[in-house]
């Protein structure tokens, strides 16, 4: 017999290793010895209170073994000889975009910009040490996309776009750690991530599929309002009959190239901001209610807020606990920060994107004459005052978060984890003031809520840009553009998803929409 319940532990309680066990017999009023064994479904920290609770559900198992499987099998085939579908980007999208086209008998061509995972360290290094940016190999672009150096944060709310539970089993079954699948706020960490992502390469590579890095789509041909070749950097032509577009919330080449073509798009709102970063210790005692270090059975505190300002939310975005502030710009000339944490979470900063919304319909007046890429020219904008402000080089402008919400340059900054280096400025005036003086505003407002948060030992930095794309590509109900009958518009770049999870199941979807008809 199998019971399903929910248990409430205490911190101390915690530290028995049997205390589940106890607690299921507790509950159930049985004996401990009819239990076969506990499996934990989900498991989440309630530190609302004084006192920390661990939230379990679990599964107990009552005089029948435990299962040693999962329920998920993944059906991967030999699809060498099979007709191909054509995947533009390799990013989550593109990946498991691939991987079920392998399920369905089909042979993915993944054509992706950028370079390898082990190859692609050697452009983050340069990035970091000479400020100079690999425009095709960064932290946005090359195997995996943005997601394979910013930390594989896995939480999402998608629940009904697709089966959330097949692309955590997924997952795991490529090497990431199993806690995925019970932790309430899933995430895999920067420094597992790329084993994991190449893992997928290998899956695919091993049942018939291909994966060509630094292969940039510059353009393709039409006929008869359908895709016929694609062409790469080297002039090379490649014909296609389906083709999954998964390039991303950076590929601006990409929306510039459909726009070139009078290809229909439109202007997505989306929200920009800065990254605050905070000594771990200090959110830790705030969310913990702990004057010295937190316990060891604490992971480094996370936080999120949100609030409204002058009509639009002001919120946190992309939060890293025990992480570090890296440089995502994917062209010279911009300065776009972005967070990650390693699986650990032992990295003595706390950093956040804190960002505004903007509604690209009311807030973009001055931008009008741009059509709909007037998003992406103010994104643009934004990141080129950045460089400007930092110093001309990936060296970021910053300002302690007092003196930002207060206006006053800071005369000295805190330390911080970005590599390249931070650069005092008055973002207080820089930022547009339906970016800055919302900021402030919020600020001030979660101070009030979160005692401790509002401190001269924080630093604010600039920008953060990317959250999501500022184009949508549209399609219809059977997921293809609606003047391109073989064009999938998929992901992040397409407007359809937000975060590795999303994306993914997109992917998924996308791959069975283009094999639809063959």
């Amino acid at each position: 017999m199998i019971k399903d319940i929910q248990l409430r532990v205490t911190l101390q309680e915690e530290k028995n290793p049997d205390i589940l066990t106890r607690k299921s017999a507790e509950f159930l009023s049985i004996s401990e010895r009819d239990i076969s064994g506990v499996k934990v479904l989900r498991k989440s920290i309630d530190a609302r209170k004084k006192q920390i609770i661990f939230n379990y559900k679990v599964s107990v198992y009552i005089n029948e073994p435990v299962p040693e499987t999962s329920d998920y099998h993944f059906d991967y085939k030999d699809v060498s000889a099979a007709k191909p579908i054509h995947i533009i980007g390799f990013g989550p999208a593109g990946m498991y975009a691939a991987l079920r086209c392998i399920e369905l008998g089909f042979k993915p061509i993944v054509l992706e910009r950028g370079k390898n995972v082990q190859d692609r360290r050697r452009d983050l290094k340069a990035i970091n040490q000479d400020h100079f940016v690999n425009e095709d190999s960064n932290y946005c672009f090359g195997e995996g996309g943005a997601g394979t150096y910013s930390d594989g944060k896995l939480y999402t709310r998608s629940l009904k776009r697709g089966d959330v539970r097949r692309i955590f089993e997924n997952l795991v079954f490529h090497g990431a750690t199993d806690q995925i699948l019970v932790d309430a706020h899933p995430h895999i960490g920067t420094n597992k991530l790329p084993k994991v992502v190449q893992n997928v390469r290998e899956t695919i590579i091993n049942y018939g599929g291909e994966v060509h890095f630094e292969t940039r789509v510059a353009n393709f041909t039409m006929m008869n309002k359908t895709i016929k070749t694609l062409v790469l950097q080297n002039g090379e032509e490649i014909d296609v009959e389906r083709v999954i577009l998964a390039t991303g919330h950076s590929a601006r080449d990409i929306f510039y190239l459909l726009h070139d073509k009078n290809i229909a798009l439109e202007t997505k709102s989306f929200a920009m901001g800065v990254r605050v970063e905070h000594p771990q210790h200090i959110i830790d005692s705030i969310q913990y209610s702990c004057s010295g270090e937190r316990d060891a059975l604490l992971p480094a505190a996370s936080y999120g807020w949100v609030e409204q300002v002058n009509e639009r939310g002001v919120y946190s975005f992309c939060m890293c606990p025990g992480g570090f502030i890296v440089p995502a710009a994917t062209s010279n000339g911009e300065v776009v920060v972005n967070g990650m944490s390693p699986s650990k979470r032992n990295n003595p900063f706390a950093n956040s994107g804190i960002v505004v919304e903007i509604n690209a319909d009311k807030d973009l007046y001055k931008y009008e004459h741009f059509g709909v890429l007037k998003a992406l020219e103010y994104q643009k904008d934004l990141e080129r005052l950045a460089f400007t402000a930092g110093g001309r080089s990936q060296v970021a402008p910053a300002q302690r978060l007092t003196d930002f919400v207060e206006g006053r340059l800071s005369t000295q900054l805190n330390p911080s984890s970005y590599q390249p280096g931070l650069k005092s400025a008055p973002l207080h005036s820089l930022l547009p003031k339906q970016i800055g003086g919302r900021l402030r505003n919020g600020f001030k407002a979660f101070g009030e809520k979160m005692k401790g948060y509002y401190t001269q030992e924080a630093n604010i930095v600039g920008v953060e840009s990317r959250t999501s794309s500022p184009i949508s590509i549209p399609r219809n109900e059977r997921l293809e553009h609606p003047q391109i009958s073989n064009l999938f518009p998929c992901g992040e770049g397409g407007g359809y998803a937000g975060g590795i999870v999303s994306a993914a199941m997109d992917g998924e979807r996308c791959a069975e929409a283009a094999i639809a008809g063959l």
